[in-house]
């Protein structure tokens, strides 16, 4: 798993240095601070290395990390990621079980990175982003404004999740390592989703019966993408999930649910990167870390003094979203008391 990282001059990020991050690592701060942003920078960089001398690919590891950092961040150069007025370069080092992967470039780059330096060992494994959206509804859209039209509009995040759905499963589920949170997570959805090589259409299945995409809620389309992304063998113990606001269409009781098997999937090997605003996924992910030791839970806190790293199980951060939750609370006791 990733177990440091060191970036500079990241977009909104100036200076984050952490070099003890656990199984689970949850990203929080207000708006603007970068979260997103960490994620992405992270994904970019595991993936170039997953993509890296893989089967024919003929790219450097150079200019499929170029590539990558220009469609998942959109930008007409990559040179617009330096944070805007720093004397110094944008720079990332990450350091994946022991080995170091890092690369800098300047405000000027247009789309080629001449210093990385890459010390990890090929990756037969997958890692994936979950954005806040779920894309099974849209995996049409996206397959053609990118593979078709090469057009901005869904980034890298989206192209890179719609074809790891289509993932051809290589083992049957009742010898799947993972099958118990799959089922699981199929609760939660109550059904699975399924592909129609016929209609070359995804559909929600209940039992025996099926239902259309549009009938079936954007909570159980977003829980369901794991669930098929593990069952089709795409992910396994080595892979690492990142997840931009997990809570995002889904419900407190649903949210705590997941949170569960994401405990329990991380037990298991996969490291998790989660960015959240919800009270409900500080909280329940603080319980957790006390109730497994096994588990290491690291919170990234991102706010106007830089970014701080505190492991959950020695207590809650001090953080906007806490602090709101409490400010909440006086003004109801104020209100009970008039």
């Amino acid at each position: 798993m990733i177990k440091e990282i060191e970036l500079h001059n990241f977009g909104p990020i100036q200076q984050l240095k952490c070099n003890q991050l656990g199984q689970i690592n949850l990203i929080i701060g207000g708006n603007g601070r970068g979260k997103t942003i960490l994620l992405k920078a992270l994904y970019t960089a595991v993936r170039t290395l997953e993509e890296y001398q893989r089967g024919n690919e003929p790219r450097t590891a150079a200019e499929i990390l170029a590539a990558k950092l220009y469609w998942t961040f959109e930008t007409e150069t990559i040179g617009d990621l330096v944070q805007k007025g720093a004397n110094d370069p944008l720079s990332l080092t990450l350091c994946l079980n022991e080995q170091k992967f890092s690369y800098q470039f300047g405000e000027h780059t247009t789309k080629s990175i001449q210093d990385l330096q890459n010390k990890v060992s090929p990756r037969t494994s997958n890692s994936i982003y979950i954005p806040p959206k779920e894309v099974i509804s849209l995996h049409g859209l996206i397959l053609q404004s990118r593979e078709q039209q090469k057009i901005f509009g869904f980034d890298d995040t989206y192209l890179d999740l719609v074809r790891a759905l289509r993932h051809i499963p290589k083992q049957k589920k009742s010898s799947h390592p993972f099958s118990k949170s799959i089922d699981s997570l199929q609760q939660i959805s109550q059904g699975k989703m399924e592909w129609d090589k016929k209609t070359k259409n995804w559909y929600f299945k209940q039992g025996r019966k099926k239902f259309s995409i549009g009938l079936t809620a954007e909570g159980y389309r977003k829980i369901a993408i794991l669930s098929i992304l593990l069952e089709n063998g795409y992910l396994d113990k080595n892979s690492i999930i990142f997840i931009d606001e997990i809570e995002s269409t889904l419900h407190p009781k649903a949210i705590l649910k997941f949170l569960e098997i994401i405990a329990s999937l991380a037990e298991q090997g996969i490291q998790f990167f989660i960015a959240s605003h919800s009270y409900f996924v500080i909280k329940k992910l603080f319980i957790l870390s006390q109730k497994l030791d096994s588990l290491n839970i690291v919170t990234l806190s991102g706010n106007s003094d830089g970014w701080t790293m505190e492991n959950l199980r020695e207590g809650l951060p001090d953080n906007p979203i806490i602090n709101e939750s409490i400010d909440l609370y006086k003004e109801e006791v104020e209100l009970a008391m008039l």
